[in-house]
């Protein structure tokens, strides 16, 4: 790395070209959001990379992705940038003239209630702003927040709350931050016409029938497994896919269960198609909270993204059975 005579030279304008970079993953849109050339973020590039010693990122597809030295670095910069940047300017955020662009994580139940608001409210207040929704694939998002690859996760993380809950008793100032955005619940789905959609599910019918899991691990063993499990019972999944979507797609022309939130059954398009069974079993309560890193609590742009999301769950899930719409923040 850098040695402390280079850093005394170090321009330090090359780290604002370093951090776009990784945040777009991509020249082009780098030097556009700075008001560069592309061949000047090339230049930029190579001479942090001759000051620090590596690459930082390499050409990857249709854009780049970082070395293990880049993604290691840039939390770092990404965190005393914002601080210089809040200290400088701490109100700067205009909405209405803004030109950032967000990147958040949700499963497609959650989008399809939420983003539809969003896009509204950012096509009225924040016209200039983009937005890239990335598929959620774990119930732990704390390595896509801490790598910068996502400003917010939205989703059902129980064990990342509890873990948080744990530590914040031990610390005044946790590293994550996390806001109840909705509670919902989940319910059997199958096709119209099932033979178990003409009386109410028990759990001998629920367990002797073939069953379709989303799971966005792929582990194939859920939190109705798990609920099983503690009546020492147990389902045969055979078949596990990680969209909720799919999964609405495929119980629809088969005889598989599957469980949905219920909000997102309407969603699908296919709601004339399924059929919907109360579970026949006891289940944790669905809690849907964002979470994000201490380091952007009091960002501007942050702060207003996560309120226009937490205007969109509102609006989504206004006419949606079942669902509640807390707004309670949490260290």
């Amino acid at each position: 790395m850098i040695s402390d005579r280079n850093f005394r030279h170090l321009d330090l304008n090359l780290l604002r070209v370093f951090d776009e970079v990784m945040a777009e993953r991509n020249l082009t849109r780098a030097a556009h959001n700075l008001s560069m050339t592309q061949p000047a973020v090339s230049n930029a590039l190579r001479r942090l990379r001759e000051s620090l010693g590596d690459d930082l990122v390499r050409r990857a597809g249709y854009g780049v992705e970082p070395t293990p030295v880049g993604l290691a670095l840039w939390p770092t910069v990404r965190d005393v940038l914002e601080q210089l940047r809040q200290s400088l300017a701490p109100g700067a955020f205009d909405p209405s003239t803004a030109r950032n662009s967000f990147v958040m994580a949700m499963a497609d139940a959650t989008a399809a209630k939420v983003v539809p608001s969003l896009m509204d409210i950012l096509g009225k207040e924040a016209p200039g702003v983009n937005l890239r929704i990335l598929p959620l694939t774990t119930r732990d998002p704390r390595e896509l927040l801490e790598s910068g690859t996502a400003d917010l996760a939205i989703g059902h993380f129980p064990g990342v709350l509890a873990e948080l809950s744990a530590i914040h008793l031990q610390e005044d100032s946790p590293r994550f931050l996390h806001q109840r955005l909705y509670d919902g619940e989940y319910v059997v789905v199958m096709r119209r016409g099932h033979p178990l959609a003409q009386a109410p599910m028990t759990l001998e019918t629920y367990c002797a029938a073939r069953h379709l899991l989303v799971s966005f691990s792929g582990r194939p063993f859920g939190f109705v497994d798990e609920a099983l499990t503690a009546l020492s019972r147990q389902r045969r999944v055979v078949l596990t896919v990680n969209q909720f979507f799919t999964a609405g797609q495929v119980v629809a022309t088969t005889d598989l269960l599957t469980v949905l939130p219920r909000h997102f059954v309407g969603a699908t398009g296919m709601a004339h198609k399924l059929a919907l069974s109360e579970l026949p079993l006891p289940v944790p309560a669905v809690h849907v909270d964002t979470l994000w890193q201490r380091q952007a609590e009091h960002n501007s742009a942050h702060r207003w993204l996560r309120h226009a999301v937490e205007r969109a769950a509102q609006q989504g899930f206004e006419d949606a059975p079942g669902v509640v719409v807390p707004a309670t923040v949490h260290g």
